[in-house]
């Protein structure tokens, strides 16, 4: 293993964040750990003396993060690891949900990110060295009927880790988005939002989707606690990826994507050709 690092993780009363925090504080890492209630935090920080450190922190309340993350430089230490955990999934047909519910999946998947991003960067920047994690999701890649301001906001979280990486690569930071497929946490239990049915139209398509995927809940083949230490495995390495799948199937259907996409590339080849000169 590397030297011990001081790891920043959001949310991780939870999920792939709380499996990512003690795997991470197993190995020898120090965890820090945003959380939402008092009650959260001192759980969080009774995982392991002064190693857990937690912070109350929502991640949409942007003006919160910056004076947060400067604490945590000031009173932990560097911060070597940045991971955007802290994210939820809305469910709902998209005629059928409104705007307010897609505000608030981006609110919380794309725009806290990118917060925490920026309040970390100047700290790696001045030290020419950094990793940041965003935790997206195979729906960052692949679509589903009934998920669609989730997978664009996991669509969106993917271009701006690929983006972002290539800015800050030269500065010696490293950004690898993480993009899991069916994992046993709460993303389709308590923690995923649902909208209500309301346009029979849609009942045939989303109906046996929606039951689908609550029958499933809690019996997926995704181990967090293996996808926690694919993480730790990237986070250890000198040179990390830009992409990282986790998951049998997230690769298949990210596999079966890519090649129904080329194939209708090339179809409609020469219509896209036809626009030079």
């Amino acid at each position: 293993m590397s030297a011990s690092k001081i790891i920043l993780i959001t949310g991780v009363s939870s999920g792939f964040g709380r499996a990512l925090a003690q795997q991470a504080l197993a190995a020898g890492h120090t965890v820090v750990g945003t959380v939402r209630s008092e009650q959260a935090r001192r759980d969080f920080e009774a995982l392991a003396e002064n190693a857990a450190h937690a912070r109350v922190l929502d991640v949409t309340d942007f003006d919160a993060i910056d004076a947060t993350v400067a604490g945590i430089e000031a009173n932990v230490g560097p911060i070597d690891v940045l991971v955007n955990n802290a994210g939820y999934g809305h469910e709902g047909v998209m005629e059928e949900s409104p705007l307010s519910e897609m505000r608030r999946q981006f609110d919380v998947n794309v725009f806290g990110a990118v917060a925490m991003m920026k309040a970390v960067l100047p700290f790696m920047r001045s030290r020419r060295r950094g990793h940041i994690l965003n935790i997206t999701s195979m729906g960052g890649y692949i679509t589903m009927p009934g998920i669609a301001y989730y997978c664009g906001s996991k669509f969106a979280l993917e271009g701006i880790s690929e983006s972002l990486g290539k800015e800050v690569k030269p500065l010696g930071i490293h950004v690898t988005a993480v993009a899991p497929g069916s994992f046993r946490t709460d993303w389709a239990g308590r923690s995923m939002i649902r909208t209500p049915r309301s346009i029979a139209d849609y009942d045939a398509l989303f109906d046996p989707i929606r039951q689908a995927r609550e029958e499933k809940s809690g019996k997926q083949l995704g181990d967090p606690r293996k996808a926690a230490r694919a993480m730790l495995a990237a986070i250890d390495s000198e040179q990390p990826p830009a992409h990282l799948l986790l998951g049998s199937d997230a690769l298949a259907l990210v596999r079966n994507k890519l090649s129904d996409l080329e194939k209708e590339i090339d179809a409609w080849e020469t219509v896209t050709v036809s626009t030079d000169g």
